[in-house]
C-alpha cells in the first residue's frame, strides 16, 4: 500500500525518533529547570579578566556540513619559516555559560551527546546556546580555547600551546563545495572570496593536513570509508536516502581534529591532571580479520599490524571500490567499538588504534559532546591553575556513561534512519534490487541495496551467503514504526 506524503513526512520520524529515544535511556526533552536556567542566560560569554589573547584579526574560518549551526572549532594557518607553519584551533568556550552541576549541565550529562536523527536534531545543549551563545557563529565576537600548534616542513609537531581567546569567524563554510574546490572539481565557494588572503590560507592548512594524515598512515591509520544514509528532504516530505561520502574538506578537518586533541591530551597530563581519553583497542578479532584478508588472497602477520592491515586496505578500495564500504564495515566491527576511559597522570591509555595514535582525548566539541565539555572544563582549570573540577571516581563512572549513551545514540539514529528507508520503499514492495551481503551470522543475513543506501534483513534464501557476496534480492516487507526492511534472495 503506498504511503501517503503526510506518512513520509519528517514529523514522523521526529515523532518515531522522541519515543526511540525513550525507549534506549535518553532523554528528548530538556527539563523545565533546564529552560527556567537558559531563560536568564542573556548573551554570549565575555572575556575573562585576563590572560584572554584578542585573536580576532585573524582569517578564522569553519568548515562543517551545509546545515551545521553547532559550529564548535574554527582554524587558521600561518606560514614560518624554513616552510614550517603555524595551525591554530580555536574551539567554543562552552563551559564559560554551561556551568557544572546546573540543570543543563544535568541534561547534557545524562544523553552525553546530540543525537542526529533523520527525524531532526536533538541537542544535547539548547539550540539558544549550542547553535548561537555558544556557537562560533559567522561574524560575531565568541570565546573559545586555542590549540596552538607548529608543525616542521615534513609534518611532525615541534612546538604546541593551550590558552584563552577572544575569535571571530570570518567564513561559514561547508564541506562539500570546499572539498569541490580543493579537487578541482568546483569553483571556489563564494564565502571565500571577500576575504582577502582567506583561499591562500585553506590551501595551506589543506598542505598541513595531507602531511599530518600521511604520517598517519605510515604509522597504520586506517583508511577505512564506510556508507552513511543522509535524508533529502522537498519541504518537510522524505524524498530520497544519499549516501554520504568522505571528501577532501572532511579529511582537512579530520586531521587537524586528530591533532588538536592529542595537544589537548598531553597538555593535561603535562599539568598532572587527569582525562578522559577516546580509546580504539587492539583488535581482539585480529584472526576474523586475517581469515577476511585471506579469502581475498592476501596474508596479514599473526599479531596485530596497523600498516600491513592499511596496506591491505588500501589495495582492496582499488581492487572493488563499490564494495570497499561493505569491507570496511566489515572491519569497524571486527575491530570493536571505541570508548571512553580515565586516565590517570603518569598511566598509558590504549590509544586510538584505527587513528594510529596515542593521546587522544575528545576536546573539540563541546556543544556536541560531553567528553569534549568535561575535557574543557580540565583545559581551563588547568590554564586558572585551580584544583581538578572531578574526582577519579566520578571520572571514571563518567567515561564508562559516555561509552553507553554514544552507543545508545548510534542505535538511535540507525533505527531512524531505517524508519525513513521503509518510509521510502514501502511502496515498493515486489521490486528486486541489486544488494550486497554485509551480515551474516547464526542470527540471520543482513544485506545492503545500492540505492538507496539501506540496510535489511534476508528472510528467505540466505543458506551459504558470507560477508561480500553479492546477489539479487526482492522487497517482501516494510515497517516504517519499527524500521524492519525484509527481502528475499531471487534471480
Amino acid at each position: 500500500m503506498p504511503t501517503t506524503p503526510d506518512r513520509q513526512s519528517r514529523e514522523v520520524l521526529k515523532r518515531i525518533a522522541h519515543r526511540v529515544m525513550l525507549e534506549r535511556g535518553l532523554d528528548p526533552d530538556f527539563s523545565p529547570g533546564a529552560l527556567t536556567e537558559l531563560s536568564a542566560i542573556k548573551g554570549p560569554a565575555a572575556p575573562g579578566a585576563k590572560g584572554v589573547r584578542d585573536l580576532r584579526g585573524l582569517l578564522w574560518c569553519s568548515i562543517d556540513n551545509d546545515d551545521s549551526r553547532d559550529l564548535d572549532q574554527l582554524s587558521v594557518a600561518e606560514a614560518l619559516p624554513d616552510a614550517a607553519v603555524k595551525l591554530l584551533v580555536a574551539v567554543a568556550d562552552v563551559a564559560a555559560l554551561v556551568r557544572q552541576g546546573s540543570p543543563i549541565d544535568a541534561h547534557a550529562r545524562k544523553n552525553t551527546t546530540s543525537v542526529y536523527t533523520a527525524g531532526g536534531i536533538f541537542p544535547m545543549l539548547p539550540e539558544k546556546l549550542s547553535t548561537d551563545l555558544t556557537s562560533l557563529g559567522f561574524g560575531v565576537d565568541r570565546q573559545a580555547i586555542v590549540i596552538e600548534m607548529i608543525f616542521a616542513r615534513d609534518g611532525s609537531l615541534t612546538a604546541s600551546d593551550v590558552y584563552e581567546a577572544t575569535v571571530h569567524n570570518k567564513a561559514k563554510l561547508a564541506y562539500n563545495s570546499v572539498a569541490a574546490w580543493l579537487e578541482g572539481t568546483g569553483p571556489m565557494p563564494a564565502a571565500i572570496g571577500p576575504v582577502a588572503g582567506l583561499a591562500e590560507n585553506i590551501k595551506l592548512q589543506d598542505e598541513v593536513a595531507e602531511k599530518l594524515r600521511a604520517r598517519r598512515h605510515k604509522r597504520g591509520a586506517l583508511s577505512l570509508q564506510t556508507i552513511e544514509a543522509r535524508p533529502v528532504f522537498v519541504g518537510d516530505i522524505l524524498h530520497d536516502l544519499t549516501a554520504e561520502q568522505s571528501n577532501r574538506a572532511k579529511n582537512l578537518i579530520e586531521d587537524l581534529m586528530v591533532a588538536a586533541n592529542g595537544v589537548a591530551a598531553r597538555f593535561l597530563a603535562a599539568k598532572n591532571f587527569p582525562s578522559i581519553r577516546r580509546v580504539v583497542r587492539t583488535p581482539e578479532k585480529w584472526d576474523r580479520i586475517v581469515e577476511l584478508a585471506a579469502a581475498r588472497n592476501v596474508t596479514l602477520p599473526n599479531e596485530p599490524d596497523g600498516a600491513a592491515l592499511e596496506n591491505f586496505l588500501i589495495a582492496a578500495k582499488a581492487e572493488d571500490p563499490v564494495y570497499f564500504p561493505d569491507l570496511s564495515l566489515t572491519i569497524i566491527k571486527l575491530m570493536g567499538a571505541g570508548e571512553y576511559v580515565m586516565e590517570l597522570p603518569g598511566n598509558h591509555a590504549a590509544g586510538h588504534f584505527g587513528l594510529a595514535v596515542k593521546d587522544y582525548a575528545h576536546s573539540t566539541a563541546p556543544n556536541r559532546r560531553f567528553p569534549d565539555l568535561l575535557a574543557q572544563r580540565l583545559v581551563k582549570a588547568a590554564l586558572a591553575g585551580r584544583p581538578v573540577p572531578y574526582g577519579n571516581e566520578e571520572l571514571a563512572m563518567l567515561a564508562d556513561h559516555c561509552t553507553e549513551q554514544e552507543d545508545a545514540a548510534k542505535k538511535v539514529e540507525r533505527q531512524v534512519v531505517k524508519s525513513a528507508a521503509a518510509m521510502l520503499l514501502i511502496s515498493k514492495i515486489g521490486l528486486k534490487y541489486d544488494a550486497t551481503v554485509t551480515g551474516a551470522s547464526e542470527k540471520g543475513v543482513w544485506v545492503r541495496l545500492f540505492h538507496p543506501p539501506v540496510e535489511g534483513k534476508l528472510q528467505r534464501g540466505g543458506d551459504g551467503l558470507q560477508v561480500g557476496d553479492r546477489l539479487r534480492v526482492q522487497l517482501i516487507h516494510a515497517d516504517v514504526e519499527r524500521g524492519y526492511i525484509d527481502f528475499a534472495a531471487t534471480k
